[in-house]
């Protein structure tokens, strides 16, 4: 098997169990048009983040690393009409992309667009003292991931979860000798979740669309 396959497999499963509307569609020819990176989640991952945040109950939950807003759309469709989506993005020229997205499929007053460094924007957050996250998605620059952990387990109530996606890395992540900054992110990432007793959590790996790669799902302790 190889990447024609698990394209086409993702394809079916798509079509079968996920689907994409106008909003979603738009959002990535969008994102496209735009020029930004296609790095964005895959529509069955999309549909994974909502499915976790609906089980959850998820009321507020926060995202680091905006890009276009493909999955802020999934996760902010999962809440409430009184619910809040706060996403975190670096780039100016992204997040205006992503508010566009984000308009057209009628989330404005639901999702919250931050824009600046994470590491600037989560210790703001903390300081506002509100109501912590039910779910955390992080999917921004590798190098960061422990640091916002760290800040995710302060903002996240117990019985939460801290998601993380491309934690993988084509397998690379089982390179201990590896001197690629993205690789030593997700580790020295994957090594804090499991030494933290306050964590329990696992990593799937995945294939499709988006190639070899994976998702840490972590569970705030009661």
């Amino acid at each position: 098997m190889g990447q024609g396959q698990w394209t086409e497999v993702d394809a079916f499963l798509s079509s079968l169990l996920v689907g994409e509307d106008q909003a979603l569609a738009e959002a990535t020819a969008a994102a496209q048009r735009a020029g930004l990176p296609p790095i964005s989640v895959s529509a069955a991952q999309g549909k994974l983040l909502y499915l976790l945040a609906k089980t959850l109950g998820a009321k507020r939950v926060l995202e680091i690393g905006t890009l276009g807003g493909y999955s802020a759309i999934w996760m902010a469709r999962a809440l409430p009409k009184d619910g809040h989506l706060v996403s975190l993005e670096y780039s100016p020229r992204h997040a205006e992309v992503a508010s566009g997205n984000i308009a057209r499929a009628g989330l404005v007053g639901i999702v919250e667009i931050r824009v600046g460094a994470a590491a600037e924007s989560l210790p703001k957050l903390a300081a506002e003292g509100g109501e912590p996250f039910d779910m955390v998605f992080i999917d921004a620059d590798k190098g960061g991931y422990p640091d916002y952990l760290d800040w995710s387990l302060q903002l996240t109530r117990p019985g939460g979860l801290i998601v993380a996606d491309n934690v993988v890395r084509g397998g690379a992540v089982a390179d201990g000798l590896s001197r690629d900054p993205n690789v030593q992110g997700v580790r020295s990432y994957l090594e804090k979740v499991a030494a933290d007793p306050r964590l329990e959590g696992t990593v799937m790996q995945t294939v499709g669309v988006k190639g070899y790669d994976g998702l840490s799902i972590a569970r705030v302790l009661d």
